[in-house]
């Protein structure tokens, strides 16, 4: 009996649901058109509608149908499609994302939803992986703080290049661009530092001069050629005339390379998809920012912090307020919408999820491939032009790739 009152109550709630949220009933429809002279919704239309865009013939609508018809008709489409390996590079690579993250996170809406987390009270989970991505990067590049990611590597590029002025001693409205950095990451640069009245140069950061008056310089590390460089000298002679260095480095290749931290760089970025990240159609994907605490009123994007709560209990919360709700427009750094929250924690959790072990296995079999790979092209007397590499290789093909080609069958 007492069952059957709270499905009657659960009914009538229902009903008194539906008649708030589900438009006017029909005794509601005839009063208000009575208090407009019209006797039906047909001549209502005809008095508000002109008649140059009114339509009276039916809409060519197909008949629909369900939900099982559907998802076969779009599987037939589906498998049409031809998967290739891709060889895009620049920066982009293909990754295995950990089932246990798949299924868990990317394909969870309780996750996947996420938008940015205002609300700290329903977001714990969330800013905790986030604060994981954010000591994952502090430990990989060797800097004091991290934000807690970016749109993608070239946005934080470009951000990185707007602290620097920011910060910068020198007076200077000139910006040096490493040649060897990714094609993307230069072309966002040369944008962002128009409005700026900033002048970019590019060029090799060994040729540099002593006295070359500069408020900052972009570095790639390893270079999109794969060389990898001792910038040591380089970010020291910068620094000694008042300028700012940033370096982009591949997040795997720093598991077994010396940080930017440790060669004296002010800010490192880069993109953190090959960690478990799916390639997506080109991204974007989530990027990082670290730096000096020195820096942190002018680091852009969201800041996770751990703090207590009304109880003494520990809670996660976004650090210096919100980044943008509370501070000026013109003042403020940037917009902390630009930064990136389920890519993010898939990346910090395929760090987790492997450890540190995990990930150092990984990087150094990537870096045996790669020399096993030059080992076999000196072989075929093509030469790679690294001196030294991670996991990519430029060659002198010469007159030898045509020759190598020449020797095989071709296909029939």
């Amino acid at each position: 009996m007492l069952q059957k009152k709270r499905t009657l109550k659960d009914l009538q709630n229902a009903a008194e649901f539906i008649a708030r949220h589900i438009g006017p009933s029909a005794e509601d429809q005839q009063q208000m058109l009575s208090a407009l002279d019209c006797t039906s919704l047909q001549e209502l239309t005809a008095q508000v509608v002109p008649e140059a865009i009114a339509m009276d013939d039916d809409l060519a609508v197909i008949d629909g149908c369900t939900e099982a018809q559907a998802l076969t008709e779009l599987r037939a489409l589906a498998d049409q499609n031809k998967v290739f390996r891709s060889f895009i590079g620049q920066g982009y690579y293909n990754t295995i994302t950990p089932n246990v993250i798949q299924r868990n996170i990317l394909e969870n809406p309780a996750w996947y939803t996420a938008y940015t987390p205002y609300q700290p009270e329903i977001s714990q989970g969330r800013l905790e992986a986030l604060i994981n991505f954010q000591t994952m990067i502090t430990d990989l590049t060797g800097m004091q703080m991290s934000n807690a990611s970016m749109l993608d590597e070239g946005t934080a590029a470009a951000e990185a290049m707007a602290l620097c002025q920011r910060m910068s001693k020198s007076k200077s409205v000139r910006f040096f661009v490493d040649s060897d950095c990714l094609p993307q990451t230069i072309e966002i640069i040369k944008t962002r530092a128009e409005p700026m009245g900033v002048e970019v140069l590019v060029g090799d950061p060994a040729t540099l001069a002593t006295d070359t008056d500069l408020f900052g310089l972009l570095l790639q590390y390893p270079g999109a050629s794969g060389e990898i460089r001792n910038f040591r000298e380089v970010i020291k002679q910068v620094q000694q005339q008042g300028a700012l260095v940033v370096m982009a480095a591949d997040i795997l290749s720093l598991v077994v390379l010396e940080s930017p931290g440790s060669l004296g760089a002010d800010v490192a970025i880069g993109s953190t998809q090959r960690f478990g990240v799916p390639l997506g159609f080109g991204g974007p994907h989530a990027a990082y920012m670290a730096t000096r605490e020195a820096y942190k009123r002018n680091l852009p994007g969201r800041l996770v912090g751990l703090s207590q709560d009304s109880n003494g209990e520990p809670a996660y919360r976004l650090a210096l307020q919100t980044r943008e709700q509370h501070i000026r427009r013109e003042k403020a750094t940037s917009n902390i919408c630009t930064a990136q929250v389920l890519l993010a924690i898939i990346a910090s959790m395929y760090a987790v999820y492997h450890g540190p072990d995990g990930l150092q296995r990984i990087a150094q079999r990537v870096h045996l491939l790669t020399s096993v790979l030059a080992a076999g092209l000196r072989s075929n007397g093509i030469e790679p032009t690294n001196q030294n590499w991670f996991d990519t290789l430029t060659l002198n093909t010469g007159s030898a790739l045509r020759r190598f080609f020449k020797r095989r069958q071709p296909v029939r």
